[in-house]
């Protein structure tokens, strides 16, 4: 699959969204890419999914993990995919943790999957705690990359099925805030 059908996918979903949007690092930007409403069709998670498999060493993965929400259905279906064990990190009190009785073997190697990368934030607080519990993260993979000219996001190699260079902008100097468009937060940590 190539990144213009992939893409498609997004726009048939009404996933590719313009207008003034908060990311959940904090910075503004005039797209936002809702993930979920493309991997609610089985069918385009089961595509994508294969699309990052593609990218990596099945045989050097031990688990697959993902930090909650945006991560959850396409590290489950990359895990599912891969017959790998899935879990997952959570925020409890704005602190990444993992929960609900998952545990980690020592020196388990672990796959970090995400639907949006764009600052790295919440895949590098996952990777911390997949540390924390003994394991191993030893790549991450995205389906969309809205920041492919970032450097240094991650210790650990990793890739993206799609890029799409979305420019962001600081809260305090957002020519969209300037303008006095009002703004939206529409992932998983709140509105805005």
């Amino acid at each position: 699959m190539n990144e213009t059908t992939m893409l498609a996918m997004y726009e048939q979903a009404g996933a590719l969204l313009n207008g003034h949007f908060i990311l959940s690092s904090g910075r503004h930007s005039a797209r936002y890419l809702q993930s979920a409403l493309v991997l609610m069709n089985l069918d385009n998670a089961a595509a994508l999914a294969a699309e990052l498999i593609g990218k990596v060493d099945a045989d050097g993965i031990d688990m697959v993990v993902s930090p909650a929400i945006g991560g959850l259905v396409i590290g489950q279906e990359v895990a599912r995919q891969l017959g790998k064990p899935f879990l997952f990190t959570e925020r409890k009190e704005g602190e990444m943790q993992l929960r609900r009785g998952f545990t980690i073997p020592a020196g388990a190697r672990l796959l970090v999957v995400e639907d949006v990368i764009t600052t790295g934030g919440s895949v590098r607080e996952c990777m911390a705690v997949v540390r924390e519990h003994g394991g191993n993260p030893v790549m991450v993979v995205a389906v969309v990359d809205r920041a492919p000219a970032a450097e240094g996001r991650f210790d650990v190699p990793y890739a993206t099925a799609l890029t799409l260079d979305v420019e962001t902008y600081a809260a305090d100097s957002c020519p969209l805030c300037a303008e006095g468009t009002p703004a939206v937060k529409p992932g998983s940590r709140g509105a805005a």
